[in-house]
């Protein structure tokens, strides 16, 4: 259940295009989350058993086998999405352990060119983080013995090493993925678990930082920042996402500001 107090805590969700952003004259954050695109096309729900009758691979494949998640996919544009990362961060301060963050959500492959394109755009260092989970959706595929149990981000800074909340200590580059229990909403078929993101922010913001995700899908980054104290603004482009979130995902948060 989420606390009294924040019905103080300022969450907005814009349906709309990130590139849009100067429109919405937003607060700078101190940490960005995105998830984006996988470029899985139309092999989406491979690893799904939506692929299959009734979820069950010996029935033969359903009308979802070879379709694609989203038909926006294709319009995602990694140097945009790089232009607002740099503007929409807070500016490099002069003390130490307060420096800005981004974490990134992306499949393996696409590791590479995030690290990349944004040293391009003045993030000078990054590092991987791996999820680990306790299963794979990909056991239903009947040919595979190996099967794919893990997520993967890229978290990205400039300079100075981002603010790091852990008590002192160091962390693993890899944590347990966990999963939602049934008082999160499922409104989105790539939705993170809410554990996950909130230790991410834990860790990298204090209580009263801005969160910002460009991409929002869910809504699930906003209402994590939410339940910890943290400002929160995210985009959706598609419509029917950006309904789901508002009415399942975020309504509990802040009513008067939707």
């Amino acid at each position: 259940m989420l606390k009294d107090w924040l019905i103080e805590v300022k969450v907005e969700l814009y349906n709309d295009n990130f590139q849009n952003f100067k429109s919405y004259q937003l607060p700078r954050a101190q940490l960005l989350i995105a998830d984006i695109p996988y470029n899985l096309g139309n092999n989406a729900y491979a690893s799904s058993n939506q692929w299959y009758v009734d979820g069950d691979n010996t029935k033969g494949e359903s009308d979802k086998a070879n379709k694609q998640f989203f038909d926006t996919d294709k319009n995602f544009n990694i140097v945009e999405f790089m232009h607002f990362a740099n503007r929409m961060l807070i500016k490099e301060p002069k003390e130490t352990g307060k420096a800005p963050a981004m974490i990134v959500f992306s499949s393996f492959q696409q590791m590479p060119m995030v690290a990349a394109y944004g040293e391009k755009y003045g993030f000078k260092h990054s590092f991987p983080m791996v999820f680990v989970k306790d299963t794979s959706p990909q056991v239903l595929k009947a040919n595979m013995k190996v099967v794919g149990a893990t997520e993967y981000a890229t978290v990205l800074y400039r300079d100075k090493l981002p603010k790091f909340n852990n008590n002192g200590e160091m962390i693993f580059n890899w944590m347990r993925w966990g999963r939602d229990g049934k008082e999160i909403p499922k409104v989105h078929p790539t939705q993170k678990p809410q554990g996950v993101l909130e230790r991410l922010i834990e860790i990298f913001t204090d209580r009263g930082d801005v969160v910002i995700d460009p991409v929002a899908g869910s809504g699930s980054t906003l209402r994590a920042a939410a339940s910890l104290g943290r400002e929160a603004y995210g985009f959706e482009i598609k419509k029917d996402f950006y309904k789901a979130a508002k009415e399942k995902m975020l309504l509990d948060i802040q009513p008067s500001l939707f």
